[in-house]
Parts: C-alpha cells; sequence; structure tokens
C-alpha cells in the first residue's frame, strides 16, 4: 500500500494498472501513439482555452498522415497525462521531424510541419504529398480540399501472378539501423530520467498486415500487393504469399525487437505492437479461424519472446467490433487492447470488463469520438466519461483514452468537459 498522502509516479501508476491492481488513480494516455493522440486544430483549441499560449502560436504537427498535434509537457501536466510515446526517426511519409516552418491547415489552424513536408495544390484543391518530401516521386497522400488528413494514394504495380516476389512486400522491413537505435536509446534515456512518465516505444516493424501501411505512401516506387482490395483477396487467394511475408518479417522483427531491448532494457512499460484492424461497426470482418491461422501464430512469436525476455507489455490496436476475436488476441499473448470501441456491436463496457478484464488491460474506450464527443453536449460527454470509468476502472486495467484519437472540429467544451470529468473521477476508490 502507497503510504498515506504519497502519490504513485505516473510510472509507478501505469505499471500497476498493467498488472491489474488498482494504483492512486486512473492513468491517461493522450499521445503516446498514432490511435490515441489529438488533431492538430483540437490541440490548439484546448491549448487555447487553457491559456498555455498566446493567439496565433502554431502547434507542431508530430504525426503528418492524420495530422496529429505534438502534446507538449505544460499540456501533460495541464491534464495530468501519465504515458509519453517515444517514435521512429521517420514519418509515415518517410521524412524527419525536423527544421520546422510554419503552415496552416484548411480550418485555419496555424501549425509549424517539418522542412521536408511539401505539398502541392491540385485544380480541385485538393492538397497532394509526397514520399520523403520529394515532389519529383509520384505523390502518396492527398487530403480533399477542406479536410483534416491525408488518404494514401494507391501506387499498385500490374500484377504478374507468376513473377510475385515476397521480397518486394518486405522492401520496407530491415534490420533496425545502429543511427535508430541510438536515437532510441538517446531519447528513452532522457526521458526516463528527466521525468516520471511511463514510456510508449513505437519501434515499428512489428504490425502484420496494418493496411494503413500497405501502400507505403513512405517509398517513392513501392512494389508487390500495395492496393487495399487486392490485399485483403490476397489474404484469401494468394494466403501462402502473405504468410511468407509475414514469416520473414517476424524473423526480422524478432531480430529488431532483441536489439531494441539490448539497447533500452527496462525503461520501457509498453511496446506498440501493431495498428492492424479486424473489425467493423458491426462484427470483425475475418473470423476467429482465419485470424488463428494466419495473423495469431506470428504475433504469438513476437508476444512470447516479449515475454520471456523483457518486462513490456504488449499493445494491440484493432477497431470495430471485435468481441469476437478479443480470446484469440489475448492467446496471442497481447497485454493491452485499444482503442476499444464501444459504439460498435456487442462491445458493450460493462460486458467487456467482466468477461475479460481480468487479463487484459482496457486502453481506451473513455468516450466516443464518433458521436458523442463531436456532436454531444458538454453534459452528455460527462455522463458517458462516468459511465465508462464505473465501468472499467474497478480492479485495475484500464488506462483512459478516448475511442481512438480525439478527432478536429470538435466543440472545445466538450473536450474541457472530458479532462475535466477525468479528473473529478479518477481517484481510487471509483465513486
Amino acid at each position: 500500500m502507497q503510504a498515506e498522502g504519497k502519490r504513485m509516479t505516473s510510472r509507478e501508476r501505469i505499471n500497476r494498472t498493467l498488472n491489474h491492481v488498482e494504483p492512486d488513480s486512473i492513468p491517461l494516455d493522450l499521445g503516446s501513439s498514432a490511435v490515441s493522440g489529438m488533431h492538430v486544430s483540437t490541440v490548439y483549441k484546448v491549448r487555447q482555452a487553457l491559456k498555455l499560449d498566446s493567439p496565433g502560436t502554431p502547434v507542431k504537427v508530430i504525426e503528418p498522415y492524420q495530422l496529429l498535434g505534438e502534446i507538449q509537457p505544460d499540456l501533460m501536466e495541464a491534464l495530468g497525462v501519465d504515458v509519453i510515446g517515444v517514435w521512429p526517426t521517420k514519418t509515415l511519409f518517410g521524412w524527419r521531424n525536423e527544421e520546422w516552418k510554419p503552415w496552416t491547415t484548411f480550418d485555419g489552424t496555424p501549425v509549424l510541419v517539418p522542412s521536408a513536408f511539401n505539398t502541392t495544390v491540385e485544380p480541385d484543391g485538393d492538397l497532394l504529398a509526397y514520399p520523403e518530401g520529394d515532389k519529383c516521386a509520384p505523390a502518396s497522400g492527398r487530403m480533399p480540399e477542406g479536410g483534416y488528413y491525408f488518404d494514401s494514394i494507391i501506387r499498385q504495380p500490374p500484377i504478374d501472378e507468376g513473377n510475385l516476389d515476397v521480397e518486394d512486400n518486405l522492401e520496407e522491413f530491415g534490420l533496425i539501423t545502429d543511427d535508430e537505435l541510438e536515437h532510441f536509446r538517446s531519447r528513452i534515456t532522457h526521458l526516463h530520467s528527466t521525468t516520471d512518465k511511463a514510456i510508449l516505444a513505437n519501434f515499428g516493424g512489428t504490425a502484420f498486415g496494418d493496411i494503413a501501411l500497405v501502400p507505403a505512401p513512405w517509398l517513392k516506387n513501392p512494389k508487390g500487393i500495395r492496393d487495399v482490395s487486392e490485399w485483403y483477396m490476397s489474404t484469401v487467394i494468394r494466403k501462402e504469399y502473405v504468410r511468407e511475408i509475414f514469416s520473414r518479417q517476424c524473423e526480422i522483427a524478432l531480430a529488431n525487437l532483441k536489439r531494441c531491448y539490448e539497447t533500452v532494457g527496462d525503461k520501457v512499460s509498453v511496446v506498440f505492437m501493431t495498428g492492424t484492424d479486424f473489425g467493423t461497426q458491426i462484427g470483425p470482418f475475418i473470423s476467429p479461424e482465419a485470424y488463428c491461422d494466419l495473423y495469431q501464430p506470428f504475433q504469438r512469436r513476437l508476444n512470447d519472446w516479449i515475454h520471456e525476455n523483457t518486462p513490456w507489455k504488449t499493445f494491440i490496436h484493432s477497431c470495430g467490433s471485435v468481441r469476437a476475436l478479443i480470446p484469440h488476441f489475448i492467446d496471442a499473448g497481447f497485454d493491452i487492447l485499444n482503442p476499444v470501441q464501444c459504439s460498435a456491436r456487442d462491445m458493450d463496457a460493462i460486458e467487456l470488463k467482466r468477461e475479460f478484464g481480468e487479463r487484459v488491460t482496457f486502453w481506451g474506450g473513455g468516450v466516443d469520438t464518433q458521436q458523442t464527443l463531436p456532436f454531444g453536449t458538454a453534459q452528455e460527454v460527462r455522463t458517458e466519461v462516468r459511465d465508462r470509468i464505473r465501468a472499467f476502472g474497478p480492479g485495475g486495467g484500464f488506462v483512459f483514452n478516448t475511442i481512438h484519437n480525439v478527432q478536429p472540429a470538435v466543440p472545445v467544451e466538450n473536450v474541457l468537459a472530458l479532462y475535466e470529468t477525468l479528473a473529478e473521477m479518477r481517484e481510487y476508490p471509483i465513486d
């Protein structure tokens, strides 16, 4: 037990929660990963509302695909955030977050983007982005005029069935470089020694068939199967081809995880393993049998290695109605499920906690970002947050986060109501 009056550190709070022991208060994540952040325009509005910046002060775009904004230490402190993420050196478009320059989003938000954030405007007003910022290469991202983030541009070369080569779909996977390892070592060591936050590492390379990654917007001339529809069909009609890709990728990932652990050790609390989505709004789009046949064996190999050799906890992100798959996620060795989309069919918060709460940590589910947060009243936001805390909080095993990223064009009073209600409710024992 904690000594009376003594607060846990964020790191202690997260670690107890992940071991299904109630800490002093419910931990909060905002911005540690690409699926638990906040759109830059909303970050700007929240910072302005909390008077952290003078009007017009830009916010950095740290993830350009979804235009996620930087969650700086002062905002973490204001909201009580317990987790901080460490990301690879390169973004989803292949450029580094460095040498910042001003830019303005379609909705007028002043932001900072990296120097390689080079775009062109189409005659219809759409914005094009380029791999590595190279405008001589074919564009790999499109933001519709008035939009808030990019969609991948499919650059699928003609498929020659007789000459399909798994190497083409392995181009982006390789042994981690010494420079990348040094980046992780330096950043993680610094955060571990200068903050009390739990560290979530986004090492990369451990997601099998993540559809956001299949089009490879960071590659100038991607080869192999890169069309979204073609990829999904390939998991059925070219299953052995996909299985061989996963097998080779798994071996590379195991080698990289070993080097990462040798480099950063126990300073990391959580590792983001996969963002491969398996759910739709109304149910899984893959049968449990198909998941266990194609995906689970490789996920289990990685998770088993981590659990046998490190204290890290493993994080799976899968949107939608995945209740039928959760037992198989647990069997694959995942410790954490995100985003816990309670708005999807068969994803009732109370039932999920009752059935799986002792075996998996729910990281998310705090409020519905499809309807309640953007379109509800502040009071409706407060009511839903209270209900989710009461459902998921008892017994530990719950890290508060919204269902996926906080979106743009959300009323700032709703966002403030969200975090104010959490602050009122997060202390254990839960009221």
